[in-house]
């Protein structure tokens, strides 16, 4: 299965270094433009169903694909959820002095299980077929870190995923999967 991992455009709620978590967020002006090129990118693509996270800054960028592709199925789902932060949500990250993780926020385990659980999903149903994903950064982080075979704290190495990231796998039945391309967003402009 031909894998398209996705993140969201930029958020308001990314500029103001803002923690989301579980909340939807709002496109900037910017973010509403990155959004359109990464559709722009990928409207020659054959892809077989999208999969996007239910929440809106993820759903409205997925929005922006789907236009290029309106007969194929889509299915928005929060097992592409962004990691619930709990009670970091709405806190500033440069408030945010302590190390120690709250209680409440999900654990990279729990990520991670929500991570199989979606790519066990796609590939039963398209193993010879090619599907989007549409999600944030940590899940993004936790999805790449689970093909790579890798731990979920994994993730915590691996470099943010920049806004409209594109990732491309080649998923195999045996787990030797292949990255073929990692965080590009060559379709935005320099300054973005």
């Amino acid at each position: 299965m031909k894998l398209i991992l996705v993140r969201h455009a930029q958020t308001e709620e990314n500029v103001r270094g803002v923690y989301q978590g579980h909340t939807h967020g709002v496109l900037t002006k910017l973010g509403r433009e990155q959004a359109r090129k990464l559709g722009q990118r990928l409207k020659s693509e054959k892809i077989d169903t999208i999969y996007s996270s239910d929440l809106g800054r993820t759903a409205n960028t997925a929005r922006e694909i789907i236009k290029f592709h309106p007969s194929t199925p889509v299915v928005f789902t929060p097992l592409l959820r962004e990691r619930d932060l709990a009670s970091l949500v709405g806190k500033l990250k440069s408030e945010w002095h302590d190390k120690q993780k709250p209680v409440g926020v999900e654990t990279k385990e729990s990520m991670s299980v929500r991570a199989k659980k979606i790519l066990g999903e796609a590939y039963g149903k398209h193993p010879n077929g090619t599907v989007l994903f549409a999600g944030h950064n940590g899940i993004n982080r936790v999805l790449i870190g689970l093909i790579s075979g890798k731990n979920p704290q994994y993730s915590a190495q691996l470099e943010r995923q920049k806004d409209t990231a594109v990732n491309v796998f080649e998923i195999r039945e045996d787990k030797n999967h292949v990255i073929n391309l990692l965080n590009d967003a060559s379709h935005l402009d320099k300054s973005q």
